[in-house]
């Protein structure tokens, strides 16, 4: 069998389970079990690459799939409690398919569709003698002969738009395919899908308007089984205790949001992460920060006052109803934003939008010295020049470089409002984050700091930076002081520079002072 009631999905999931590193999200049975057979049984689940969409379809295939006994594999899982689901268990015909993959010689469309259509035709003709030696001008016509009621689970199903060869028609055609084979047919018991970006992204028309999409701005039903929640990573920490704490792994991987606001890890990270008892860009690194910049350069005017206000740790706020592109083209605004959001690389909840974790903040951080950022490009490459002379305590040097960037024609830095400064600053010192963990609001001593920079060596000076709007920079000393901000950089650095800078907008003129406390 190709994709008929196989032990494929059983062999995946099992591996899964018997990982070091393993959270049971098998109560997705209990759900998804429940639209089986009914007019909400067709379910398409976007989320990001890695966020455990193939290991849920994998577990439901596992499950459901008619003469493989799966009671010892989930014998401890969450599932195994619930009595009602159990009457779901190896009860069904299980199309089975990862989309993803391809034949071993693929020159185009037709050789990827013509291997799914022939291995769905010789396992209904092994499973059905009475379909052989008919002629059927299409699949759709062998399984309504059948007479038997299917679940179809196709993992990454448009894994083939991606691909180099795949042409506006051919698009077209796997639509139509889809269409045949799913819509309306009486044999369809459930069709869940899953794939990385939602149907109406390819789908101008009505093809497959039966399916619910969830996706991260929609979904109230599904989102707790595709990512982990705080509660499932505290319990991870707890099970693999390694050098990492659970703020280490909040720190670099949280920042999604759960319907009601609770938190949301980036799954592959976290397990990677305590697998090798080390914080490292693991997502970020299997390739889709490319469509980041595919993103936003199609239109990077349109976004780029967005992403530097993030990186500046501000939220910004935005309506997005949903991505709903018919072409692959990005143009406006909200439709790069919501594919960013869709891929996981913005966080979006109660209206804001945000980077959402460290792991993040450092590819936008790279994204923002790209050429097709234009003059925020310029103002990055000058920024080694702010550390050199913050560094220096070059007080004159760094008030000029501030004078210099504010007196661009860039109008989101000529401080319009209170964050406008603070997105100057970010963009002068992007330099400075490839030695130093920056952190905004930093909570420190009795209160607050504007910026804490912390060396991730030892061997460079702490940084504490106040800034004031129509103050004095003695004054913004004078608060490192009084409110102990240096408190916490005392932990990671023997000496720390305190370095006030202030803005006078009656004058438009920047000052800074900059103190130096080294150890005794």
């Amino acid at each position: 069998m190709n994709y008929l009631n196989t032990e494929d999905p059983y062999r995946l999931f099992q591996s899964a389970v018997n990982s070091e590193i393993f959270v049971d999200k098998s109560m997705l049975i209990s759900e998804i079990s429940k639209v089986i057979g009914t007019n909400s049984r067709y379910v398409c689940i976007t989320r990001p690459r890695r966020f455990g969409k193939s290991m849920n379809a994998q577990m439901l295939g596992a499950f459901y799939t008619n003469g493989v006994d799966c009671s010892l594999l989930f014998e401890n899982l969450k599932i195994a409690q619930v009595k009602d689901s159990q009457r779901h268990r190896n009860r069904y015909n299980v199309v089975f398919a990862d989309m993803s993959r391809l034949p071993d010689v693929c020159n185009g469309y037709q050789d990827y569709i013509s291997a799914v259509i022939e291995g769905l035709r010789e396992d209904l003709q092994e499973a059905y003698p009475q379909l052989r030696g008919k002629k059927y001008s299409s699949v759709s016509q062998m399984f309504r002969d059948s007479q038997e009621s299917f679940v179809f689970i196709f993992d990454e199903w448009d894994s083939v738009f991606g691909k180099d060869f795949m042409t506006d028609a051919d698009r077209n055609a796997y639509l139509t395919f889809l269409k045949n084979l799913l819509k309306d047919q009486p044999y369809v018991g459930l069709a869940y899908m899953t794939g990385v970006l939602p149907i109406a992204k390819y789908s101008s028309g009505s093809e497959l308007n039966m399916f619910d999409e969830f996706h991260f701005m929609n979904d109230t039903v599904y989102d707790v089984y595709f990512g982990f929640s705080e509660e499932e990573v505290r319990g991870l920490c707890e099970k693999n205790p390694v050098t990492l704490t659970f703020d280490d792994l909040k720190e670099w991987y949280d920042g999604y949001f759960l319907c009601d606001g609770g938190s949301l890890f980036n799954p592959r990270s976290v397990v990677k992460a305590l697998s090798r008892g080390t914080c490292l860009n693991y997502w970020t690194e299997t390739g889709p920060m490319n469509e980041i910049a595919d993103c936003i350069e199609h239109n990077t005017a349109a976004v780029r006052e967005d992403i530097v206000k993030m990186v500046a740790g501000i939220p910004v706020e935005v309506e997005l109803e949903g991505y709903s592109a018919s072409e692959l083209q990005l143009n406006t605004r909200d439709e790069i934003l919501s594919a960013m959001v869709v891929f996981g690389f913005l966080s979006y909840h109660d209206g804001y939008l945000r980077i959402p974790n460290r792991e993040l903040m450092e590819k936008y951080q790279k994204i923002l010295a790209r050429d097709s950022m234009g003059e925020v490009k310029e103002i990055v490459d000058s920024s080694k020049e702010m550390l050199t002379a913050t560094l220096a305590a070059d007080q004159g040097k760094v008030a000029e470089i501030l004078e210099r960037v504010h007196d661009r024609e860039i109008p989101f830095l000529q401080y319009n409002d209170e964050n406008a400064l603070s997105c100057v600053i970010t963009l002068c010192y992007l330099y400075a984050r490839k030695d130093y963990y920056i952190e905004r609001e930093a909570k420190s001593g009795k209160g607050y700091c504007d910026y804490l920079f912390l060396p991730k060596k030892g061997g460079k000076p702490a940084i504490i930076l106040e800034l004031k709007v129509n103050d004095t920079c003695a004054a913004a000393i004078d608060q490192i002081k009084e409110k102990n901000y240096i408190a916490k950089a005392k932990e990671r650095a023997r000496d720390i520079l305190l370095v006030g800078i202030s803005y006078d907008q009656t004058k438009k003129r920047h000052d800074c002072v900059i103190e130096e406390l080294f150890s005794s």
